[in-house]
């Protein structure tokens, strides 16, 4: 062997070594201006189709930040909420808590654009990711930055959703395991609950509190009485299609309101009620109802780009959906 190729094997050998290393490191993480070279205008491009509906149809940001939540707490931040289903499996999409999302259109029509500049490049789990962002921004809220860098996992299933995503009526214990689970602190819990300034919630996921709390129709104590009066008034107890404020007189705008109304006892789900049942969450309602929200858009960015690294898969892990509703 001549010293030219024991060079070049020595080369190969090294590039490969770079390569694995580069793999590991790749799967340690997500990263800023991730497309910065494989599709420069991405971002852009997310956040101007974004605008052409948040702008006509503000009150679809909720759900979109609300499908990227669901999206994280099940099986991690891989897009698995936007699959499908298909002949030979029910998919997260037609589990009971995710059939009152909507916005898949945005995603899609995101999607479409994004591909048209870039096919192949950006997946389904990052425009997700900023399409939550981009929307929060648009109605007031906080802007943060986000890391991509996600691959598009190819399972969604039916059953798991139940198991990992936290149910209106959870109790605190509840809820601080369930976000444990995901590495999320009991700081991000009372700071992710504020998400709950915006949209809207069926009278089924709450009317139990109303008329039958304890199954002696009853109505539930945490709640201030006279505001079981006004919701009994908008919510008759076996109604599955009315739609009530979470935020009442605010609820199109991301702000601090949502935890003034747990602090006087109007949280609209046991879920929201419960942060007065542990002391750190109580006193960070209690902080933000107290001082117009001070550190309220600072906390929800930091804890939105630390749930958005959830469970995520990259480097060589999942693929790049060619559509958002289906697998390769």
């Amino acid at each position: 062997m001549g010293i030219r190729q024991k060079l070049l094997s020595f080369l190969f050998s090294q590039l490969i070594l770079v390569l694995m290393v580069s793999n590991h490191s790749n799967a340690m993480g997500l990263k800023l201006g991730y497309y910065h070279k494989t599709c420069p205008n991405a971002e852009s491009i997310i956040s101007k189709t974004t605008y052409r509906f948040i702008s006509r149809a503000p009150t679809l940001a909720a759900p979109l930040l609300r499908m990227h939540f669901h999206d994280c707490f099940v099986r991690g931040c891989d897009g698995s909420v936007l699959l499908n289903s298909t002949k030979t499996n029910i998919s997260e999409k037609d589990a009971i808590p995710n059939q009152s999302l909507r916005g898949y259109h945005v995603i899609d029509a995101v999607k479409s654009a994004v591909e048209e500049a870039c096919p192949g490049v950006v997946s389904c789990a990052d425009i997700l990711a900023l399409v939550a962002r981009d929307s929060v921004s648009m109605i007031h809220g906080p802007y943060w930055k986000v890391p991509l860098g996600r691959r598009d996992g190819r399972v969604s299933i039916l059953n798991e959703v139940f198991a990992e995503l936290p149910a209106p009526f959870a109790n605190i214990t509840q809820l601080k395991q369930m976000f444990a689970a995901k590495g999320l602190n009991t700081k991000d819990l009372a700071v992710l609950s504020g998400g709950h300034t915006i949209g809207t919630s069926h009278c089924i996921g709450f009317t139990n509190r109303l008329y039958n709390f304890t199954g002696k129709g009853d109505t539930d104590p945490s709640m201030d009485p006279k505001y079981i009066v006004k919701l009994k008034q908008k919510c008759k107890p076996r109604d599955t299609t009315t739609l009530v404020e979470m935020d009442p007189g605010s609820f199109k705008t991301f702000d601090e309101a949502y935890y003034t109304l747990v602090a006087k006892r109007r949280g609209l789900l046991q879920s929201d009620s419960a942060l007065l049942d542990d002391p750190e969450t109580k006193a960070y309602v209690i902080l933000q109802a107290s001082t117009h929200g001070s550190t309220f858009a600072k906390d929800f960015a930091e804890s939105m780009v630390k749930m958005g690294q959830v469970g995520v898969l990259t480097g060589n892990q999942g693929e790049i959906r060619k559509h958002c509703a289906l697998v390769n």
